[in-house]
């Protein structure tokens, strides 16, 4: 990771931070700007990764699954930004599935990760299962819609510490001679 990723990542997570800050003094209307938050990053999330594949991942090998991956981005990003009209109790759950979906791909990323050997599997497994847990914890207080913007707001700043480690971890170099 170069100077200017680590300074990108270090922006983005104090940027997290300051997001959960401002939606846990203001949890009333927490589940509209959460939706358009995690509507607004995931269709620019697919944009940029549909920009990546005709400009140079259509020509590599597995470069329609990154195709396939812009299109259910951008699709999700777009289904969430239609959601935030309905009532908040299904906005709600449906950030809730999102949420352990996403614990749940951690898991299997942390599993392939053990697979190639990686020192850090252990930290990328557990981070998912507790994922998982909260959220199944936060299913069954879901009458708290103020419960609910509490718990992502606490996963939005561990997953902005996890950024920040990530930011200030050495980087290994390997040099060929």
């Amino acid at each position: 990771m170069n100077k200017f990723q680590r300074i990108r990542e270090v922006i983005i997570a104090f940027l997290i931070i300051l997001f959960s800050i401002i939606l846990i003094a203001n949890p009333d209307d927490g589940h509209v700007t959460i939706a358009a938050v995690l509507s607004t990053t995931m269709i620019l999330a697919g944009l940029r990764q549909l920009f990546y594949y005709f400009t140079m991942a259509r020509h590599m090998v597995g470069g329609m699954r990154i195709l396939f991956r812009a299109l259910i981005t951008l699709d999700f990003g777009l289904l969430t930004f239609t959601v935030v009209d309905i009532p908040r109790f299904y906005v709600l759950l449906y950030l809730l599935v999102v949420h352990a979906f996403s614990g749940f791909i951690g898991i299997l990323r942390g599993l392939e990760a053990k697979r190639f050997g990686s020192p850090s599997w252990r930290l990328i497994v557990l981070y998912g299962a507790t994922v998982i847990i909260l959220t199944i914890f936060c299913l069954i207080y879901v009458k708290s819609a103020n419960m609910l913007v509490y718990y992502y707001c606490a996963s939005l700043i561990s997953s902005a510490l996890v950024r920040l480690r990530t930011a200030f971890r050495k980087s290994a170099i390997v040099y060929i001679q």
